[in-house]
């Protein structure tokens, strides 16, 4: 352990670790096709396999901005677990039957997953250790037991609540009172499942063109088909199929869909037996807490700990990246956490840091949409748990485009409360740049209170909570 020049940036640290992908070949001149996806990360490939794998006659293209996986899907926590934005909010406006199902969907799509990368030999470091929460305030410790009470409300019985003791044997985390766990949760390595399935859909005869911004999606009319248009060319194809997720801001007339907002991460130096000996998480599980700023981590395959947070979280006008150049000040944050998290950390080296954005619609909500008129499709609004969530969002749009191109019926899928919810545009500037910075400041302000003694859920976590949308 020492101290050297933090890696900042650079896309991530899962690229570094794996490597920049030799580029593939740009979009030159129009073309057609029958599909065509915008955007090469988890939602746009998996889409291209699940089509392929379906119809393998079916002339599918990918276009890609930079390579694929460079967004979110690149740099991600690694978190494959059940999670998925939007659940209360589909049981109040479709009714809970309809929220439910899509619960066991998202469990199920964990182990597909799995399945998935077993079957097509991509080695992206998963072990399904499950999920964890810590709470280490007493007002965690109360909204923990209120968040499992949900889940079980959603049917979800298999997530169980830990005493402090039960919690500390799996994570030694310092003045844990409390956890959660459940079973529908495994680590990944993010860019070598981006990387792999980036590999598979090319084999399967998928067209992946990158370095090939797409500026505008224009729909079918007057005769024409809807067409991706990029600087190189316009593909014109039966459907279009936006799946840019933080990156949706960019494309003409989107600027207010999604908000991008940012996440960071930092990863420290490989850490030795002796310091695992101390903390455990001999399961690999993911780990996450309490807090109104929340933290994700996970102990990485050569040892590492990885672990991010909310940093700087909007950037005004929506702008989106500079290849994750993350701040110090950001730095700093997320390295406290990991020391007062584990204090046997206190002077280990990190290595590298890096931010992404994800995105994140005005009422949190999770959608997948195709409209047979437009030509026009989408998945994303994920709110940073897509790892799963794309992969059922994929299998989703499949069957939908699958319904409109051979007059199939619908599916368990395609009946799922996400299908078709309409979500109100974010506010213009500088609302939403006030907007956000303030709940976030807000956010960071109530676990203040909490850390420094506050045994109840801060007041101004709930005004934010209310304000934001979030609930």
């Amino acid at each position: 352990m020492g101290t050297s020049a933090i890696a900042n940036g650079g896309v991530s640290f899962w690229y570094s670790a794996l490597g920049l992908p030799a580029p593939r070949t740009p979009l030159d001149g129009s073309a057609e096709a029958d599909i065509c996806i915008v955007g090469g990360g988890y939602t746009g490939l998996w889409t291209a396999y699940y089509l392929k794998k379906a119809d393998p006659g079916l002339r599918i293209t990918v276009l890609e901005q930079r390579f694929c996986g460079y967004g979110a899907s690149g740099r991600n926590g690694g978190w494959l677990y059940n999670g998925f934005a939007g659940r209360g909010v589909f049981a109040r406006k479709y009714g809970k039957p309809g929220a439910v199902a899509m619960q066991q969907a998202m469990n199920r799509a964990v182990d597909e997953v799995i399945e998935v990368c077993a079957a097509e030999s991509i080695d992206a470091d998963i072990v399904k250790g499950g999920m964890m929460e810590v709470a280490y305030t007493p007002a965690q410790l109360s909204r923990l037991q209120g968040y499992v009470d949900g889940e079980h409300a959603y049917g979800e019985t298999d997530h169980v609540l830990l005493s402090a003791a039960e919690a500390t044997a799996r994570i030694n985390v310092a003045g844990t009172l409390g956890g959660s766990y459940t079973p529908h949760g495994a680590r990944i390595q993010p860019a070598k499942l981006v990387q792999g399935l980036a590999r598979v859909v090319e084999s399967l005869g998928v067209v992946v063109h990158e370095g090939s911004a797409v500026t505008e999606i224009l729909p079918a009319e007057a005769g024409r088909p809807a067409r991706a248009v990029t600087a190189r060319g316009t593909v014109s194809a039966r459907f279009v199929l936006r799946a840019t997720e933080g990156f949706t801001s960019a494309l003409r007339g989107e600027r207010r869909s999604w908000l991008p907002m940012n996440s960071s991460m930092v990863v420290t130096e490989p850490l030795p037996q002796s310091f695992w000996d101390s903390v455990g998480w001999e399961a690999r599980e993911t780990l996450g807490d309490m807090a109104h700023a929340y933290m994700y981590a996970q102990r990485t395959a050569d040892d590492r700990i990885a672990l991010g947070g909310r940093g700087v979280p909007y950037r005004f006008g929506s702008r989106t990246d500079n290849d994750g150049v993350t701040a110090q000040q950001t730095i700093d944050q997320l390295r406290e956490i990991v020391t007062r998290f584990f204090p046997a950390a206190k002077d280990v080296r990190i290595d590298h840091a890096w931010s992404g954005v994800l995105g994140v619609p005005r009422d949190w909500c999770s959608t997948v949409e195709l409209d047979r008129v437009s030509g026009l499709g989408w998945a994303g609004g994920y709110v940073g748990s897509g790892v799963t969530t794309t992969n059922l969002a994929a299998r989703t749009l499949r069957d939908l485009v699958l319904r409109e191109l051979h007059g199939t019926e619908g599916t368990e899928l395609t009946a799922l409360p996400w299908v078709g919810h309409q979500v109100r545009r974010w506010e213009p500037e500088p609302f939403r740049w006030i907007g956000v910075h303030g709940m976030y400041a807000a956010y960071h302000a109530a676990d203040r209170q909490e850390l420094a003694g506050r045994a109840t859920t801060s007041p101004i976590a709930r005004v934010a909570d209310v304000i934001s949308g979030r609930h």
